[in-house]
């Protein structure tokens, strides 16, 4: 079909000339008249592709990373436009408006519930807008800054902060096949959370397309819009194209550790224990933990030495153990490669790889704890990770600098009070409803029993961990129904849910970015005194 786009666009403007432009819609149907707009305002034809083009789902698997989305069955897009610069990303808004196409932007990287790429909707008639074209980093060490196109990956915005200083970093997450896009949007934590807080805290500026189809920047979208794009959750507010990034200061030498126990290593007891520890060591050093099979892995890294390291360890947490045989002196960005890979020798070069692990199926979820779970819970939790279709736990202490920082300060609200994270992550490779029917169950199973020991009131959630289980989104006249995504919205974002509604009604009235779980619109009878 691409191949007559640029005849349909002549035909078209030939009509507009005579009969009108109201007039060119009826002569195609809706997904011709979007592709013939995108020509017309300048997107080239080989950057768009329906399912009809051969390219078509190669370019749609490209970064996909949770196959649940891609059965038969699931709803696909319409279009793919693979944007190479700015203006395609304000034509593909302009023609969506225009005729009833809406737009998803991806930027790459994960997508735990497929958001950015499927609908569960069959009725939506939905283009995804692909940004991973869009992926330069430019780095200025002088100024400690950088932009990163939302197209790149976390993997390539450390190397290219390691390429340009060794005591210049960013803190992200572990996984450098994340898309920089998705997880500043959602707020994004890792191993610096504790010195210098999260991804979307270092965030000093933004290029951002609007539903009006505006290219602005932090100062022309205004303070309340910049506030919503850091942590509100994508598809929501806009297709946010680049981010200038705040870097940070680290020492040309840090300390890793894996220390791994078994339970006749007393896993319980240390797991405990590192609930109440974790959160209140030194903010330099973080100690996460990943329980998984029958032994608890704490994974630790330091801004110093080893020296230094086991001091604090030996006053903190002794009963862990770690000697001097268990540290690892190396740069921070070996350390980028050492939390993905579980090796500091691998090469550098591997962060760029955006395509990653093997294609899995996937479903996670998400808790808060605010006080230690008790051990009498950890030990019943071994018989869930003893199934054969058991995932794995993550857990990551919060405390330091992300203790200090106001939960309104950005949407993300989870900062005071909150001991730790938890991920409940079930991948599997296997096809078929038994497959997944086993590994759904055994999630659900395990979230279930948690549930006296994590936060309540709501029961809260991380963003960047979707989970539709926590509710979806209904239609009110054609706009997101308030109400109804207040369900899910609470969880993730407490009392930051209301302000970012209001944004939403700010800037997109009508509702033109949504999927099952973007911000709607707040209904003008409520109104928002602090915008």
């Amino acid at each position: 079909m691409l191949g007559i786009l640029y005849q349909l666009v002549v035909v078209a403007a030939i009509c507009a000339l005579s009969c009108g432009s109201i007039a060119v819609a009826s002569v195609f149907n809706a997904t011709d008249a979007f592709l013939v707009c995108l020509v017309g305002a300048g997107v080239p034809p080989r950057l768009l592709q329906t399912p009809a083009s051969p390219s078509y789902s190669a370019l749609l698997l490209s970064s996909v990373r949770n196959l649940r989305y891609v059965t038969p069955g699931t709803p696909r897009p319409l279009a793919i436009v693979a944007a190479a610069e700015p203006a395609h990303a304000q034509a593909a808004v302009r023609c969506g408006r225009r005729h009833g196409v809406r737009v998803r932007a991806r930027s790459g990287g994960h997508d735990y519930e497929g958001l950015s790429y499927a609908s569960l909707d069959p009725r939506e008639r939905f283009a995804v807008f692909d940004l991973a074209a869009l992926r330069d980093v430019r780095v200025d060490s002088a100024r400690a800054e950088a932009w990163a196109g939302s197209g790149a990956t976390l993997g390539e915005v450390y190397y290219a902060v390691a390429a340009a200083s060794r005591v210049l970093a960013f803190p992200a997450g572990i996984c450098p096949t994340v898309g920089v896009g998705g997880h500043l949007s959602g707020g994004g934590f890792g191993t610096l959370m504790r010195r210098y807080g999260l991804a979307a805290d270092n965030v000093i500026d933004a290029v951002l397309v609007d539903a009006d189809g505006r290219l602005l920047n932090r100062t022309t979208m205004g303070e309340d819009l910049f506030w919503a794009i850091r942590g509100g959750g994508g598809e929501s507010f806009g297709v946010v194209l680049s981010w200038k990034l705040r870097l940070v200061r680290v020492p040309e030498t840090v300390t890793v550790f894996t220390v791994r126990r078994s339970i006749r290593q007393s896993a319980s007891d240390l797991i405990t224990k590192w609930q109440a520890i974790a959160p209140a060591l030194p903010r330099d050093l973080i100690l996460r933990l990943v329980v998984q099979n029958q032994h608890a892995q704490f994974e630790a890294l330091f801004l110093g030495r080893c020296s230094r390291l086991l001091d604090h360890m030996r006053a903190h947490f002794p009963d862990l153990g770690v000697t001097q045989t268990d540290c690892e002196e190396i740069s921070w960005i070996q350390s980028t490669v050492y939390f993905a890979f579980y090796s500091s020798s691998k090469p550098l070069e591997l962060l760029l790889d955006r395509s990653g692990e093997t294609r899995r199926y996937v479903k996670a979820k998400s808790d808060f704890v605010q006080e230690p779970i008790p051990r009498h819970v950890w030990e019943n939790t071994w018989s869930w990770l003893e199934k054969p279709e058991a995932g794995l736990l993550i857990l990551d202490p919060y405390g330091g600098r992300m203790g200090s920082i106001s939960p309104s300060a950005t949407p993300f609200p989870h900062r005071k009070g909150n001991l730790y994270n938890i991920q409940y992550y079930s991948y599997w490779f296997e096809n078929g409803t038994a497959a997944l029917e086993k590994r759904m169950t055994w999630v659900r199973g395990l979230y279930g029993q948690m549930e006296p020991y994590v936060s309540k009131n709501p029961r809260t959630g991380y963003i960047n961990y979707r989970d539709l289980d926590l509710g979806t989104n209904e239609l009110d006249n054609n706009v997101t129904s308030y109400a109804k995504a207040r369900i899910w919205g609470e969880k993730y974002f407490k009392g930051n849910f209301e302000r970012l509604a209001a944004v939403k009604a700010m800037v997109d009235p009508d509702d033109f970015f949504r999927n099952e779980q973007s911000i709607p619109p707040l209904p003008a009878a409520k109104g928002w005194s602090s915008i």
